[in-house]
């Protein structure tokens, strides 16, 4: 980042030139060489008359002169006083020893000093050499510091190598905001430790101790691969401690070696809310992606436009994006290519509940992969207009499986929820039954066919950590539905990673779940959002909604937890649900329509009607 590169523009300025440089390695020589000898006479200079140590000077400075130059000593190839520019000093000496060795001791008649000098010359002359450049190390350090006068004074949590990159950032940059007063580490053997002068003054235990003790008004946590758990913690603790809390940017910019003391952000519900990321079998994705025909459906939406910018990766032959909202297309292009011209008939504008137009896009675009995510999701609308949900998610679901097996994909998977699972409600009974179908298609086309369930998804449009941030914005008051409610949840990326990963190891008629780790109150969300907020924020409890649970599953009582191809995936079979059944869905009377739901839900069944048979809702 710039405030780095700033600070080694800085560095480098105040560092001393190559020739002085050369000159610090020639007089190391000097003084090695003059108190090997020294010591091997016992300090008695009369001794010398004998031996030639202006000699033996002349040839350690000429070798370590020539190995200076070409190892980069002087030409500022290496960071000075780094491990690296030790290295190459070493490699230096080493050299100029050997040299003094075999001139000394077999190319001159005679040798001009003892061969117990060559021997205690090279240490000396190393430690000589590398005390100069540390000195000066510490030198361009102590000048390169900021003043702290102005900056926020900053406690770091973790003292390993994020700890070591802010730290220096910060004393190296001389626009930083920040200003490190203490490091926090919960490790017991870095209790004395002290990076770039700034000491480690306890675990998170004494947080507000050390807080109040040092001034300190925020805490960087610059441990990339803390959990969200021990983050729930620090969080709370910097809370109580009056405490701003920043986190340091994803693990893979510090292997980067690009972060910067200004590129701390503030923390999210992502990171609150995250777990370990699955593990993708990028080899297996690529083979059933890469080249091939892909095409999605809502590929306006927040999962739908997340799937395409993670496809367009794997090199597809062609990328489908289907979706009947123009403007969210035109986004979705724009993210990927960089452009939206809507010029490709890539971008096809078309509604899944016009079984005609779904036949017409797949017969022309011949697709090999199929991502369905489109669907109604709103759970409150779709509990007044069931109908409306019934259109969609299980008439246009069927839509799009019909279409699909004609056009014979390899493979197709739906994009389901975990309201899915033991479901009451009228988007758990539509997403069941669209599971349900999928299995159905799945029991008599050559292609896979599978579902995938999520839970809430961070940054969703609709998602309720969006709603409670528009609150909070508006002043209040955050409402939630119950005390006690408690909900999964996901980030837009693991979700995307979830589907993709599905789509090479999910069997035939399964719905795949991930392991989404321990609920979370839906409370306690609002409460930390209220107590970051810059000013009072009420929460009101609104009661639940129709249809709503306490607390969500993610699989149903009679699905069993199966999970052989990776451990934060469950697999699970679901009965298939005929076509033919739907027909109890042709109904206007919104309370039999629930009741004809619940009874397709608890009575899938596999029939041998012909997948071509036309079904009409």
């Amino acid at each position: 980042m710039a405030t780095n590169e700033q600070g080694a523009r800085a560095e480098r300025r105040l560092q001393v030139p190559g020739m002085i440089l050369a000159l610090v390695d020639a007089s190391a020589w000097v003084i090695g060489v003059s108190a090997a000898m020294a010591l091997r006479f016992d300090f008695q200079l009369d001794s010398w008359a004998d031996w030639n140590p202006a000699g033996a000077i002349g040839i350690a400075v000429t070798a370590m002169l020539a190995a200076g130059a070409i190892g980069g000593l002087y030409g500022g190839r290496w960071q000075r006083g780094s491990l690296d520019e030790g290295l190459a000093l070493a490699r230096a000496v080493l050299l100029v020893w050997v040299s003094l060795f075999v001139v000394n001791n077999v190319l001159l008649g005679a040798r001009v000093v003892p061969t117990s000098v060559v021997f205690a010359a090279a240490p000396g002359a190393f430690c000589g050499a590398g005390a100069a450049r540390f000195v000066e190390r510490l030198l361009v350090l102590r000048r390169s510091r900021r003043a702290p006068g102005g900056a926020i004074p900053a406690l770091i949590f973790g003292a390993g190598d994020g700890g070591q990159r802010v730290i220096t950032s910060m004393h190296a940059d001389p626009a930083s905001r920040y200003t490190p007063v203490g490091l926090v580490d919960d490790d017991p053997a870095k209790r004395n430790l002290r990076v770039r002068g700034v000491p480690v003054l306890g675990t998170r235990e004494g947080l507000d101790v050390i807080a109040a003790a040092t001034g300190a008004e925020m805490l960087v946590v610059a441990s990339p691969s803390i959990s969200s758990d021990s983050l729930r913690d620090l969080s709370t603790r910097a809370l109580a401690a009056d405490l701003d809390l920043r986190v340091v940017p994803h693990v893979t910019e510090l292997i980067d070696g690009q972060v910067g003391a200004d590129d701390v952000r503030p923390l999210t519900e992502a990171d609150l809310l995250g777990r370990h990321q699955i593990d993708t079998d990028i080899a297996a994705i690529a083979d059933y992606i890469t080249g091939r025909r892909v095409l999605v459906t809502g590929a306006g939406g927040s999962i739908g436009s997340e799937l395409c910018r993670q496809l367009h990766r794997f090199g597809p032959d062609a990328l489908i994006m289907v979706d009947r909202d123009e403007s969210a297309l035109h986004a979705v292009q724009m993210a990927i290519e960089g452009r939206a011209l809507l010029d490709s008939d890539r971008l096809v504008v078309a509604d899944i509940r016009d079984a005609d137009r779904m036949r017409e896009v797949f017969a022309h675009h011949r697709p090999d992969v199929v991502f369905h995510t489109a669907a109604l999701k709103h759970l409150p609308l779709l509990e007044m207009y069931p109908a409306e949900a019934v259109k969609t998610n299980v008439q246009g679901t069927l839509n799009v499986l019909e279409a699909a097996a004609r056009a014979g994909v390899d493979r197709f998977v739906n994009i389901s929820t975990d309201k899915a699972a033991d479901p009451t409600s009228v988007l758990g009974y539509t997403k069941r039954i669209a599971e349900q179908l999928t299995s159905w298609f799945a029991a008599r086309e050559d292609g896979v066919y599978l579902s995938v369930r999520f839970g809430n998804v961070l940054g969703s449009r609709g998602s309720v950590l969006g709603a409670f941030e528009r609150q909070v914005a508006e002043g209040g008051p955050i409402t939630v539905t119950h005390p006690d409610v408690t909900r999964y949840f996901m980030t837009v990326t693991e979700a995307v990673q979830l589907v993709v990963q599905a789509g090479a190891v999910g069997l035939d008629g399964e719905a795949l779940v991930l392991d989404m780790g321990e609920p979370v109150k839906i409370v306690d969300v609002a409460r930390r959002l209220v107590a970051q907020a810059d000013r009072p924020i009420d929460i009101v409890f609104t009661g639940l909604r129709p249809g709503e649970k306490m607390h969500e599953v993610l699989l149903g009582q009679s699905e069993k937890d199966d999970r052989h191809a990776h451990p934060l995936i469950s697999h699970c079979r679901v009965p298939a649900q005929s076509p033919l059944g739907l027909e109890s869905l042709n109904e206007t009377d919104p309370e039999r329509l629930r009741r004809n739901m619940v009874e397709l839900c608890r009575s899938g069944m596999s029939a041998d009607t012909p997948v071509d048979t036309p079904v009409k809702i």
